[in-house]
């Protein structure tokens, strides 16, 4: 597996902390690694859930890399 290919799938089920929370939500979970639609191309999309209401965004996975944007853990 690509070195690539191992970072994303890393932060899967990962909890992350939003800097700025937008409604009230600062919580959330990485749920999903969303598959490209051709298999040679690089995973760039991740979709996360908030934990209290459970709503889910998709998000390009690297994002979650920027501090000045989440937190790794529940913060």
């Amino acid at each position: 597996m690509p070195k690539c290919l191992c970072n994303v799938y890393r932060i899967l089920e990962n909890y992350r902390t939003a800097v700025k929370p937008v409604a009230k939500q600062k919580h959330y979970l990485v749920s999903r690694v969303i598959q490209p639609v051709e298999p040679t191309d690089p995973i760039e999309w991740v979709e996360i859930e908030a934990v209290f209401s459970k709503a889910t965004q998709v998000i390009a996975w690297r994002d979650l890399q920027d501090d000045s944007v989440w937190r790794q853990g529940w913060v």
